[in-house]
């Protein structure tokens, strides 16, 4: 990510707890933080001489502070007072919190996701073919009439470096598997429509937009727009609402992961690719419970790991691994289905 992506934030908390938090969640995000301090150790001459886009103030046990009041008076960037107490990382409610707190930085300050548009440049460089995967016997020997309305869907989650990760799956997935795809990657509007070239250019796989009314197909991903909620009506057909997705991600991993779980439950999975935040954490239990599964790329694969470690950390994860041993993992899962 470029600085100039990257929005510098400074943070004053007056709790340790707090300050952590902040710092850890703000860097998963794709924030710099560029001062964080406790608001008793704020010198005057420190909110002069710091070079921030927003001001981030957190306080639980300092009501008034003078050198808070001349922070509002006198900051040229915007302050903004948080959302309280950060959740513990791992309790329900932390994506909750996550959720409003970033809903609002990236109305002020901007998101760190538009990084994610100009990275499509290298992959459309990108000369080299793909060493893919051999089909195994047991799916070779299982008649499947291409594109017919696939049985099983599974989507592909993904922000922060994400659509390299997505194209060295499907680099390594060989054609011929009953299965579809629904790809959500955080990205900027206006570089969505690259997305099909740059991650499917040498993949046996046909990388679609989403069509209303239509079914997903075996051998197709369907990307996700950012504009309109992806759902499916009761017979499986792809239905794109009128609405936004929820705040502040776009698409919605979260919502999306509800969205298949509810329509697909056991014949759905996850794979959450390189990503900041932790966005499908919130509706990972909902998935499981539905008896799907959730499958993440290893952090020492990603770009960025915050958004597979979320789920991780939460005990949502049954498999982890590079994107071409997940495509692996994949083949033999399906394989096994057929035997």
């Amino acid at each position: 990510m470029t600085e100039k992506t990257a929005a510098r934030i400074a943070v004053i908390a007056d709790t340790s707890l707090q300050r952590h938090v902040l710092q850890q969640a703000l860097v998963s995000n794709g924030y710099q933080v560029v001062l964080n301090s406790d608001p008793l150790r704020l010198a005057p001459e420190m909110l002069q001489d710091c070079q921030t886009d927003l001001w981030l103030v957190d306080l639980d046990q300092v009501e008034d502070s003078p050198l808070i009041d001349e922070l509002i008076e006198q900051a040229t960037a915007p302050v903004l007072f948080g959302e309280g107490r950060a959740p513990e990382r791992n309790s329900e409610n932390y994506p909750r919190w996550e959720r409003r707190l970033f809903g609002k930085l990236k109305r002020l300050v901007g998101d760190p996701a538009r990084a994610v548009g100009p990275s499509l440049d290298a992959l459309l460089e990108d000369t080299q073919r793909p060493n893919r995967l051999e089909l195994p016997q047991a799916l070779a020997q299982t008649p499947l009439k291409a594109g017919a309305v696939a049985d099983q869907v599974w989507l592909l989650a993904a922000s922060l470096g994400g659509p390299a990760a997505v194209k060295a799956f499907l680099d390594a997935l060989p054609g011929g598997l009953p299965i579809g795809f629904i790809y959500a990657q955080h990205i900027d509007s206006g570089f969505e429509a690259m997305l099909p070239q740059a991650v499917g250019r040498h993949s046996q796989w046909h990388v679609n937009v989403a069509r209303q009314a239509e079914a997903v197909r075996c051998g197709e991903v369907v990307i996700a727009p950012t504009s309109n909620e992806l759902g499916f009506a009761d017979d499986g057909l792809m239905c794109m609402s009128s609405r936004g997705w929820p705040d502040p991600y776009s698409p919605s991993i979260d919502q999306m992961m509800l969205n298949l779980g509810r329509q697909f439950g056991r014949r759905c999975g996850v794979i959450a690719f390189s990503g900041m935040g932790s966005d499908g954490t919130a509706a990972a239990a909902y998935v499981v419970r539905q008896g799907g599964l959730i499958w993440t790329q290893s952090a020492e694969s990603c770009a960025c790991p915050s958004m597979p470690d979320s789920l991780r950390e939460g005990g949502y994860s049954s498999y982890s691994a590079d994107p071409r041993e997940l495509a692996a993992a994949l083949v033999n899962h399906l394989a096994e289905q057929c035997a």
